[in-house]
């Protein structure tokens, strides 16, 4: 199966993502997105394939979330895609991309429903154990 992972090497859910994918025998193309952020057709093409609004998207733990003022209602999917796209760090991860699907796998669990079953339990980064 081919599969594609928006990774942060930097953030634990898409670590535990990575290595999900990686226990499922699925050796996937990473993009760094920070170092190679997606354009604007590629992002929006990511978020309407996993079914999430702009605002859904969005990374709002980040401080820059509302210091850009992002949390006010009234911002535009418009206006929070060319955010997400001036400020990479903004994208929500890890997006991933499969034959079955794009999901953002938030919690890393998500990508389950993407891949095929695992071949035996996987143990998280936190020892939390995960089944598929």
């Amino acid at each position: 199966m081919n599969a594609t992972i928006y990774h942060n090497p930097r953030c634990g859910t898409s670590r535990n993502t990575l290595a999900i994918l990686r226990h499922a025998g699925i050796e996937p193309t990473i993009i760094e997105y920070l170092k190679t952020p997606p354009d604007r057709a590629t992002l929006l093409r990511l978020l309407v394939d996993a079914g999430r609004t702009p605002r859904e998207g969005a990374r709002q733990k980040e401080k820059l979330f509302e210091e850009l003022g992002l949390r006010d209602p009234s911002v535009s999917d418009e206006a929070m895609l060319d955010a997400m796209l001036a400020n990479p760090i903004l994208i929500e991860r890890p997006f991933v991309v499969t034959e079955k699907g794009t999901r953002l796998c938030r919690p890393s669990e998500v990508v389950l429903e993407i891949i095929p079953p695992l071949p035996g339990p996987f143990t998280k980064e936190d020892g939390e154990i995960v089944h598929g």
